[in-house]
Parts: structure tokens; sequence; C-alpha cells
């Protein structure tokens, strides 16, 4: 599925980073590292023969950041974690499969690493169970590296396009079609949500000016919620949490979360 790009705006250039790799799969591969529990110093530049952990152009994983993190020196928040893997914001454990090895992690990040096609491998990212089980760092154990690698991929989709930040939306779309590619940022039974700078009909509200942690600021000004807010108890649950979360790779997160608790308690998995 495919979208028009901003009629206005001029294609912008990769000038500021070259990617040894097709852009839109280097975004996808820019945090291996971190999937493979590594610092970024001791980051290896190939897994499976694929060149990964290469910066991403256009300043997209900067400005994805800063929609989950705040500027500045980091500070631990939660007193005695330090583990790469992430803190559910739903239950308050650690989001991670106890039966799991390191051989399975690594087995599991190689095969996501070696997809070629581009479209496939937003695909792959918006369904995969292991990089959500990571953060985007261990000083914010609630955030998401999952999250936090669609969001960057949506933000550089949209830069190659020639809009900027503060031409985006977050927008709603139906669950029952397809993602569009590089710019869904999430897609599950009951909900879909993309960036774009060109929402149509769709219900969407503004990003604002610049990057920063404004997910409960944007999704408390949609004008229509991927959630029946007004006749379901459980909806109204999840509506009401995510107008208090500020990151957004955190509340994306929850939503998966909260969607996979509820499906497992009503015993679908």
């Amino acid at each position: 599925m495919s979208e028009p790009t901003t009629p206005h705006a001029e294609p912008a250039t990769d000038c500021d980073t070259d990617t040894d790799a097709e852009p839109m799969l280097a975004v996808y591969r820019h945090d291996v590292h971190k999937l493979m529990m590594r610092s970024h110093t001791a980051a290896r530049d190939r897994v499976a023969g694929v060149r990964v952990n290469e910066q991403v152009p256009l300043g997209a994983d900067r400005d994805a950041a800063l929609l989950s993190r705040p500027r500045g020196e980091p500070e631990q928040t939660v007193a005695n974690h330090e583990s790469p893997f992430r803190l559910s914001l739903l239950t308050g454990d650690t989001a991670v499969n106890p039966d799991q090895t390191d051989g399975d992690i690594e087995r599991a990040v190689r095969e996501l690493v070696q997809i070629e096609d581009p479209t496939e491998m937003h695909d792959a990212w918006l369904t995969a169970s292991l990089p959500a089980q990571f953060t985007e760092s261990v000083y914010y154990p609630y955030t998401s590296i999952k999250y936090h690698t669609l969001l960057a991929a949506a933000l550089l989709s949209n830069y190659r396009a020639g809009a900027s930040f503060e031409d985006l939306c977050l927008v709603v779309d139906d669950a029952h079609d397809d993602p569009v590619s590089h710019r869904t940022i999430l897609h599950t039974d009951y909900a879909s949500l993309r960036l774009t700078a060109s929402p149509g009909n769709s219900p969407a509200a503004s990003l604002g000016p610049a990057p920063a942690r404004s997910w409960a600021d944007v999704w408390s000004r949609l004008p229509d919620h991927p959630f029946l807010a007004d006749t379901s108890r459980r909806s109204r649950n999840l509506d009401a949490q995510l107008r208090r979360i500020r990151s957004w790779s955190t509340a994306l997160q929850f939503i998966e979360d909260f969607e996979l608790h509820a499906q497992r308690k009503a015993g679908g998995l």
C-alpha cells in the first residue's frame, strides 16, 4: 500500500549521512547492537554478513529518540534495573521470554537483518516479538526499541519525501487495511497508526513544531480514536492510560502489550 508524498515539498537528499545499505533497510538495522546486548562502541559492523549499526540519514534516529527520551544526560530512573530487557508498563515485569537463550536471540536477529526487501522488512518489524523485549536505553526501561525503530523509519521515509517534522500528523487507519510501507508505526487487530504529512480525510492530529515527548498531547487531540472509548470498559481503560504517557515508544508498546494481555486472558493465545 502506498500513499502520496507532500505535494509542495522538494525531495530531500541523504547528503548528511551516506549508508552502505539502502537507507530504508539501514534504518531497521541501525540499533542491532542493542538487540545483541552490546554497546555502540562494541558493536559489530556486520551480522550474518549484513551491514548493521549504520547512522540513520536526515536526523531521523535523533528525532525518533526525542519522541521517547528527554534531551540531556540520561539518569537511571528505576533503581537496580540495569538490564537491556524492557520493563512492561502494564505489568511491571521484565518483558523477556524466560525460556529464551542467547542462541535463540542471535538466530532471531540474524533472520530479521537478512531481509533484503524494504517493504518486507517494515512488515517484519511491525509483527516482530524479539525487539519488543528490549529498551531504547537502560536509563529509560519502559521504552521500546521496536517502536523506536518503527518511528525512525517513518520519520526517515517522510523526510526523504520532502516533509519536515512540523508537517507530520499521527493518523488513525482502519486496522483491517494493509499497513502503509514505512509510514505505519503500529498495526494490531484493533489499531493501525501512521505518521504522514498527507492525512487526507483520515482522523489525524499534528505532531507539533519539533520532536518531543508529546504522545499524550497528540493522542488527546485526535478527533477519533481506534478504540471504542465510549462503549467498552476495556477500551476506556486503555484510552485513559494513553492520555498519561509522554514517551511515544512506551505508549505504542503499551498498546501492543495491552492487546496481547487481553487475548491471553480470553484464551486466544
